[in-house]
């Protein structure tokens, strides 16, 4: 089968992000200029530097009252800050329940159930008990083609590691078992890994 975007796909649903898989999960807090949190998980999610360290997630939808794109986003653009929480299996449901399109009244953190603390290099909440939190400030939103398409990058400035996830001086994603997306309504979990060298290491 090959088909061009622009023409559809004819299949019942859209087979892209099924395509790109899987994809980790960040689970963004933020904080508006009014000090009015949010909580929403995002996978179009990656690290994309190293020195630096630096981080990107993409907003592709909007909400009526936020204008061109999301709480997120929005709250982003007032601060210039955002934390990024690592989603373990055990926590799904709860991530799962701070996905809904919320009015921007509404703090996610409440609403899911996720256990909240302060970050300590940007004026933003984190997950307590994520496996890791990676505070951030802004270093560039980019506008993509589409009428909503945000990718927001930031520098990591502050990393929180729980202590159970360190084994032997290494952090062991295998102690927490990364929540992964898929495609349609589907996630994976990682759950074994494998080590290979490069050529000539």
């Amino acid at each position: 089968m090959f088909y061009r975007p622009e023409d559809g796909h004819g299949l019942p649903h859209n087979p892209f992000n099924a395509i790109v898989t899987p994809r980790p999960i960040g689970w963004i807090s933020t904080r508006g200029a009014d000090g009015s949190e949010n909580l929403a998980p995002y996978s179009f999610f990656n690290a994309v530097a190293y020195v630096p360290p630096q981080v990107m997630f993409a907003s592709t939808s909007a909400k009526s009252d936020r204008g061109d794109t999301k709480d997120s986003v929005a709250n982003i653009r007032e601060t210039e800050a955002f934390c990024v929480n690592i989603v373990e299996y055990e926590m799904r449901d709860v991530m799962n329940a701070s996905s809904g399109a919320w009015d921007r009244e509404t703090d996610e953190f409440d609403v899911s159930g996720a256990p909240r603390a302060p970050c300590e290099a940007i004026a933003c909440s984190r997950v307590a008990t994520a496996p890791a939190n990676l505070e951030c400030r802004l270093t560039q939103i980019v506008k993509l083609p589409g009428e909503a398409n945000f990718v927001v990058f930031g520098e990591v400035v502050g990393v929180h590691l729980r202590d159970d996830c360190l084994v032997d001086g290494i952090f062991d994603v295998l102690t927490f078992n990364p929540l992964s997306r898929m495609g349609y309504r589907d996630y994976t979990v990682v759950r074994e890994k494998f080590s290979l060298k490069r050529p000539g290491e």
